[in-house]
């Protein structure tokens, strides 16, 4: 899996370091939904059944660097 620098120095906060490698992977792989931004970077969303939460993924542009990872309370299905 190829990260960024950013995403190297955020997944050790105490609200991702539960965040298993695996879980990326499934969110990249199948996503529920996914949306390109205007700046090209590309989000992902999937339910992670184990956590009980959905987990928000970020890409660079190449669709498979990832620049961040993170639980999102937000989420809303559409």
């Amino acid at each position: 899996m190829k990260t960024t620098s950013y995403f190297n120095l955020t997944r050790n906060r105490s609200d991702r370091i539960g965040i298993n490698d695996e879980w990326i992977c499934f969110v990249i792989e199948h996503a529920e939904k996914t949306v390109n931004q205007s700046d090209g970077r590309i989000k992902k969303w999937a339910h992670i059944p184990e956590a009980g939460k959905v987990l928000r993924v970020i890409l660079l542009e190449d669709g498979e660097t990832v620049h961040n990872a993170f639980f999102d309370r937000s989420y809303k299905e559409n």
